[in-house]
């Protein structure tokens, strides 16, 4: 067994980032079928909105230290994500974790697990995501495996480093950034239109007529 520590990859284009601030998550839902984490991983605290370059780790066991050294990786902006191995009963994030993120200025965390120490992070401004919380708490093995800056599975989808992470009170996307731009126009789109479908909705007309169902249920159903 080996550890690898890659550099990191290159950044998201701000075009990319700022549009993305814009437009509301389940509408991305509407247009991408992949990179949306399980629900399992949910906020916590902080800031409600994510958007940020993954900058990726992978351990193995309850070990943290290279957690603790994937902090240093970490740019402005940058969102911490890992990949526990599996084990969702050690928290590997907690306030001394949280505190080395925030001071590198990266906008949060993203661990396939539980995160601890919630009063503590809290008021560092960072959001965070995991599966819930938990008083233990990994331990500092080192052990000889895992990596940064590797392919991780983080909420049942496969995360490489560089990937945009999406988050609010909803849920959770780590994509291709090149898959997000090339849906961002039309999710943009469908933002725009949807408070004349609300407003139409309210005037008392049927949902079918204010979607695309009508349409698409009569030409199955042989209506006219």
């Amino acid at each position: 067994m080996a550890i690898r520590i890659r550099p990191n990859p290159p950044q998201i284009p701000s075009s990319l980032i700022d549009a993305v601030r814009e437009v509301d998550l389940p509408t991305i839902g509407h247009f991408l079928e992949i990179g949306f984490a399980e629900p399992g991983i949910r906020w916590q605290v902080g800031p409600q909105r994510l958007v940020g370059r993954a900058v990726t780790v992978r351990v193995v066991a309850p070990d943290s230290a290279l957690v603790h050294r994937a902090t240093e990786s970490l740019e402005e902006g940058d969102v911490l994500v890992v990949d526990t191995g599996g084990d969702r009963r050690h928290a590997p994030v907690g306030s001394v974790v949280g505190t080395a993120v925030a001071a590198r200025k990266a906008a949060g965390i993203v661990v396939d697990g539980p995160c601890t120490d919630l009063d503590a992070l809290e008021t560092l401004g960072i959001s965070v995501y995991a599966r819930g919380t938990s008083a233990l708490t990994t331990k500092m093995h080192a052990l000889p495996s895992g990596g940064i800056n590797v392919p991780v599975v983080v909420g049942g989808v496969a995360v490489l480093p560089g990937y945009l992470v999406i988050g609010d009170r909803n849920g959770l996307l780590l994509a291709d950034p090149a898959d997000v731009e090339a849906v961002i126009a039309d999710a943009r789109l469908a933002d725009a239109r949807e408070p004349g479908k609300l407003e139409r909705l309210r005037d008392g007309e049927p949902l079918t007529q204010v979607s695309v169902a009508g349409e698409r249920l009569r030409a199955v159903l042989g209506e006219s």
